[in-house]
């Protein structure tokens, strides 16, 4: 029942591919197939190659009639509806600089469009979620071979695929949408992902405390997306690239174990120490926290059709007491007053309305179960259950008292409604404890059970919850065409009990939390030293550089796997050793993970500064961070928030508690051309970091009309003498070869520099060689950015005139080739 078991269980689950029974067959099929083909029955085999799994599951059917998930009127239709294919959903990116373009595209030219070309169902296929906000999520139910029926529907797959590769929209299931609707988030709060992969949601979570930005601005606030499974994190690192953010941090841990970074009272009295760093915070809480917990899956039958022969009732009884720990590690992580929603992809009342109670048990009156009914009353959701059974082996089981002997130490009385171990007399006395301490198993404390009478006390067969479980919410496939959800929202109202005690706001205080504290006072006195030399460890998507050596010679041992035991003592068991000064400089506490330095070399930032003429108003020194400590090495430079900077001096100070997979917006890279060695600054902006830093630039800067502006994107590199516009040509040949920015002149816009930067700017990253502007932007940005801006004027590329000696044809600079290899190096295909 331990969480490390469960939890390597759940990343060997994930690791596995799902089969899409919608196009492919069985292997059993498939077998059967190949033995047709051998014995020359032609017709057998094409019979056999394409007809898909059946969709029945005679215990899934079973268990949810029982469970009465639905009414018994409804189930006919409830079933029918989990068989057919899952329409697909989108999201359109709501900080995104085209947001309003893009949800305008949809409604007034595809929406249109389709209705012109179709009628009855298909008609109304592309429409906007009713009870998504202001039209930003929209629902397809277009199959693939419809996708190529018309022209229309072609271009829109195309204008899918672009977008969403491009960030500006994000394709992800509708209830999936849901959950962080009611965290309530606002820009200035700390919000914990806790099983963040593969990062919807925790995209979604970046766009509400961006949205309110404006340009050249940070939000207060920031996002930490955790999940234990590293090759699940690199997709998650992945989504969020696109999201171009210095304000996220992603970690590699166990949820139920995830690090707390409490501060010991040394550091928290040590007023010489918090004034030397600066920090505000001396502990990891956060004011939201979103628990969206491994499960069974069940929810998702319509998107993974191959639920359907994998289900059984174990599936959600063995991950009862992994969600429990998870949901009580998120809510001993929370802020007095602040949310955490808990929820779930799957039906089953085990894995939901059952840990649900058990919060509440464990919580006593530090927690409260809101209720959320009349938020988003467009979405149709039903209350939670109150009254439930448990199958096991063969058994219905309607309180624990069922519960025969030899099955209590793999059954938690949690799993029941009233959540009450109950034994007969005759039972062996034993049995209640050892059923009572399988309820802690958490990392908090057990708390008294709400309205609940002796342990021996007699209840009905069926029993039932004496908890307001009605104020939770589950969503099924045929109320609004989507998949099933169930969702909770917890309010947290007073420390636990045991917090108090412990003085902490992160629960009860772990002994590996104490030998952190006891290692981070022994090292306070070089703080200053290890923070200059190792800010936190981290790897972003693309650059991670894992080092056989360090993973001793074993291929299947992948980043953020647990050691051998008897290697673990290098990572927890021993933490005073990575306290020391030397540890922390050569590789950090985390094995296979380069250290990320905090860049303090003050010759790199001031040539970048000057170079650029960025204003003083722009934080640069002590918000950028490199992977090398031999500066004339660093290839990136990244840039990291206010929130993120104190969180990762606060882990410093902790002992390195946590494992950072990815942090920083990339926002320099140094140009390795001849051209780059020999310009004044070695460093180029990149495309992520040029709407952060662009509103305080003052050199390096052109203005180009709308002519110039296309030419660029459309041909990648122009010759000066090619240009329309003769004020830019002057401006072009005057400017100091190396990195520059082209910004997109308005008609009524003035060409004086520094320029007024709004959220209608656009502009782009370019190198200005000796006779040519070099466009260092993506093929994919380029062909988005046209769209776009064909869209906003009217106009079509087509009529845009090629240069007579310049663009694809005309003669390159000598950065022309780097420059290629950059931009490839940034393009990630899906």
């Amino acid at each position: 029942m331990g969480g490390r078991g469960r939890s390597r269980t759940q990343r060997k689950h994930f690791k596995q591919s799902r089969d899409n029974v919608w196009k492919y067959s069985s292997k059993s099929d498939a077998s059967s197939a190949a033995d047709a083909d051998k014995s020359g029955d032609a017709e057998a085999t094409k019979k056999d190659s394409w007809e898909p799994l059946k969709t029945h599951n005679a215990a899934f059917e079973d268990y949810y009639k029982e469970q009465g998930i639905v009414t018994t009127e409804e189930w006919d239709t409830f079933i029918e509806v989990l068989r057919k294919p899952l329409p697909a959903a989108f999201r359109i990116n709501s900080s995104s600089q085209f947001c309003l373009d893009i949800r305008s595209q949809l409604e007034n030219d595809f929406v249109k469009s389709l209705q012109s070309e179709f009628t009855g169902d298909e008609a109304e296929a592309l429409r906007p979620l009713p009870w998504y906000p202001e039209n930003l999520a929209w629902h397809s139910n277009f199959s693939r071979k419809q996708l190529r029926k018309t022209q229309t529907l072609e271009r829109f797959h195309e204008f899918l695929k672009l977008a969403h590769e491009i960030g500006n929209i994000t394709r992800q299931e509708a209830v999936s949408m849901v959950p962080p609707l009611f965290l309530d988030v606002h820009p200035d709060h700390f919000v914990l992902d806790m099983c963040a992969a593969p990062g919807s949601k925790t995209f979604q979570l970046l766009e509400i405390i961006h949205r309110a930005n404006k340009p050249g601005t940070l939000p207060s606030g920031m996002v930490v997306a955790n999940d234990v499974d590293v090759q699940r994190s690199n997709l998650l690192i992945h989504q969020t690239k696109r999201m171009c953010t210095a304000n996220l941090i992603v970690t590699n841990h166990e949820a139920q174990d995830f690090p707390g970074c409490r501060l010991s009272k040394f550091h928290h009295n040590s007023s010489d120490i918090q004034s030397a760093n600066g920090l505000s915070i001396n502990q990891l809480v956060f004011d939201r926290v979103l628990c969206d917990v491994p499960c069974s899956g069940d929810g998702t039958l319509r998107k993974a059709p191959d639920i359907w022969r994998k289900w059984n009732v174990g599936m959600g009884n063995g991950l009862h007491c992994l969600q429990i720990k998870i949901a009580m590690r998120g809510i001993s992580l929370l802020k007095v007053g602040g949310r955490m929603v808990y929820s779930t992809c799957s039906m089953n009342p085990v894995e939901n309305e059952a840990v649900v109670a058990e919060i509440l048990r464990r919580c006593g009156d530090s927690v409260e179960l809101l209720d959320v009914s009349d938020v988003i009353p467009q979405l149709v959701r039903r209350p939670g259950l109150k009254k439930w059974k448990v199958r096991d082996k063969g058994l219905w089981l309607s309180s624990y008292k069922d519960v025969p002997v030899y099955r209590r130490p793999g059954m938690l009385s949690s799993m029941f409604p009233s959540g009450r171990s109950i034994v007969d007399s005759s039972d062996n006395g034993d049995d209640e404890g050892v059923a009572e301490a399988q309820r802690d198993d958490g990392n908090v404390a057990v708390q008294p059970t709400i309205n609940s009478t002796s342990s021996h006390s007699e209840v009905n067969d069926d029993e039932v919850s004496s908890l307001p479980l009605e104020r939770c919410m589950r969503i099924v496939p045929h109320d609004q065409n989507t998949g099933a959800f169930f969702i909770a929202v917890f309010h947290k109202h007073s420390p636990f009990p045991a917090e108090d005690k412990n003085e902490t706001g992160n629960g009860q205080l772990l002994d590996k939390d104490k030998n952190f504290a006891e290692s981070a006072r022994e090292t306070a006195s070089n703080s200053d030293d290890i923070l200059e030399a190792n800010l936190c460890e981290a790897t972003s998507v693309g650059d991670a550089e894992i080092d056989a050596r360090s993973l001793d010679n074993k291929p299947n041992q992948a980043l953020g796997d647990e050691e051998p035991e008897d290697k673990q003592g290098e990572n927890e068991s021993e933490p005073q050793k990575v306290g020391m000064k030397r540890k922390l400089k050569n590789q950090g506490k985390w094995k296979g993970i380069d250290p990320v330095i905090l860049l303090k070399e003050e010759s790199v930032i001031n040539s970048i500064k000057a170079f650029y003429g960025i204003d003083d108003s722009f934080p640069l020194y002590g918000h950028l961070v490199t992977r090398n400590n031999d500066t004339d090495s660093v290839k990136r430079i990244y840039y990291i928030s206010k929130s993120v900077k104190d969180v990762l001096e606060l882990n410093i100070l902790a002992g390195q508690q946590l494992k950072i997979a990815s942090v920083g917006l990339k926002m320099f890279e140094r140009q390795t051309s001849k051209d780059g060695n020999s310009t004044e600054c070695r460093y180029r902006i990149s495309s992520e970091g040029l709407p952060l830093l662009l509103p305080y630039i003052t050199k390096q800067i052109l203005l180009a009309p709308l002519v110039d502006f296309k030419h660029l994107l459309q041909y990648k590199s122009i010759k000066f003498g090619d240009l329309v516009d003769a004020e830019l040509v002057e401006s072009a040949s005057k400017l100091v070869l190396g990195c520059c920015v082209v910004v997109l002149k308005e008609a009524h816009q003035a060409s004086s520099i520094p320029i007024q930067v709004d959220s209608s700017t656009v502009a782009i990253g370019c190198w200005k060689g000796r006779s040519n502007i070099n466009v260092m932007v993506t093929a994919l940005d380029c062909t988005d950015m046209l769209e776009r801006l064909q869209k906003r004027t009217g106009t079509d590329n087509a009529q845009t005139t090629e240069p007579e000696n310049g663009g694809v044809n005309g003669a390159s600079s000598p950065n022309d080739t780097d420059m290629k290899e950059e931009t490839t190096a940034d393009m990630v295909a899906l």
